[in-house]
């Protein structure tokens, strides 16, 4: 198998040569491998990493806003600063362009997003010279995430209880957004495209940042139309999503995601025994190597440890796992760990 049909055939859940692996990694982390293993050597070889590859169209709309100096503003109007943490950084966002917004009306003078504000013409090009080896993945539609940006965290967490119909106009529009880029997208790569994410950070460490009743009214409607959008192109439905989220994942089955991760298993409930049962030949599961303790502070043999007990739990029955960290590998992580983590994947990971 190649990396291509061995991560669709993952997804797929049905029988694979190895465990497929990919890599999520800050920028940080990619230049520590390449220092190490010297510029111009490719780390999917190295690393036997199967990986995806993505395409995106690029941006040709109106400039965006003016940003303060030591900020970058995006197409959103959404400001973010760069903060330093232990080697590295991260853009946190520092202004939300909503977060006064109190009317309807204040809705319409705020500049939304167009789906023609991008330009399209190369992605078909693109998406067939990545499909010869990888699996093609596009991107992802986030309206939480997004309803976050504009809004400033708390405020979109209180919005629902206290601004109901003003978050189902605001999340209303951002969907319509997704909605139409992402038809165009898979309507210039008809056939192409393998992957799109719907997705969005629903939990937290130790559990969900919202009732389940917020979740069905508010959120869940616009997850599913754009579920649906992606199958009617039959494209899978990548669902990222972060923490203690396992009282979400029956509706998010339910609705057709076909991938899910990142899979924390430190996190309450996220049991791995008990999500491969019960939704094992459901869905793929991505991700899950721990990466808050293990990969940053455990040794190269407590790496191949959860290596393999990742395997044995989310591939028991020889598929429909993608193995990698369950977020980006951050930089205070050893190289010898990274390669500790796909050494052993290669290894113990094997079908025959």
């Amino acid at each position: 198998m190649n990396s291509r049909e061995r991560i669709l055939a993952a997804i797929n859940c049905e029988p694979v040569d190895r465990i497929p692996t990919d890599m999520w990694a800050t920028a940080e982390v990619r230049r520590k491998l390449t220092d190490y293993f010297g510029e111009g050597v490719s780390l999917w070889k190295e690393l036997h990493i199967d990986g995806m590859g993505y395409v995106f169209p690029r941006y040709a709309g109106p400039a965006p806003p003016a940003a303060p100096e030591g900020e970058s503003v995006d197409f959103w109007g959404v400001r973010t600063k760069r903060v330093p943490h232990e080697g590295g950084a991260y853009d946190e966002v520092s202004f939300c362009p909503l977060a006064s917004v109190q009317t309807l009306d204040d809705l319409d003078a705020y500049a939304w997003p167009q789906a023609d504000w991008f330009d399209y013409s190369h992605m078909r090009e693109r998406a067939e010279r990545v499909r010869k080896t990888r699996v093609v993945n596009c991107g992802a539609m986030m309206p939480f995430f997004h309803h976050n940006a504009l809004r400033g965290l708390e405020q979109s967490l209180l919005d629902p209880l206290v601004e109901p119909e003003l978050t189902h106009e605001i999340l209303k529009r951002l969907t319509d957004f997704f909605y139409e880029q992402y038809f165009r997208i898979f309507e210039t790569c008809e056939g192409l495209i393998d992957l799109a994410g719907v997705t969005d950070d629903l939990g937290s460490q130790v559990g969900p940042l919202m009732s389940l009743d917020v979740y069905r009214e508010f959120y869940a409607p616009h997850h599913k139309r754009l579920i649906d959008l992606c199958h009617e192109f039959g494209v899978k439905v990548f669902h990222h999503d972060d923490g203690g989220i396992r009282p979400f994942i029956p509706i998010l089955v339910d609705m057709g995601i076909d991938v899910l991760n990142p899979i924390q298993w430190a996190c309450r409930d996220m049991d791995m025994k008990e999500l491969k049962s019960k939704f094992g030949g459901k869905i793929c599961f991505h991700g899950a190597i721990e990466n808050q303790k293990i990969l940053p502070f455990g040794t190269p043999e407590d790496v191949r440890e959860e290596v393999r007990h990742c395997i044995d739990s989310l591939a028991s029955d020889g598929t429909g796992y993608i193995l990698a960290s369950c977020h980006n590998i951050q930089v205070n992580t050893p190289v010898e760990n990274i390669i500790a983590m796909y050494d052993e994947a290669w290894h113990y990971g094997k079908m025959a």
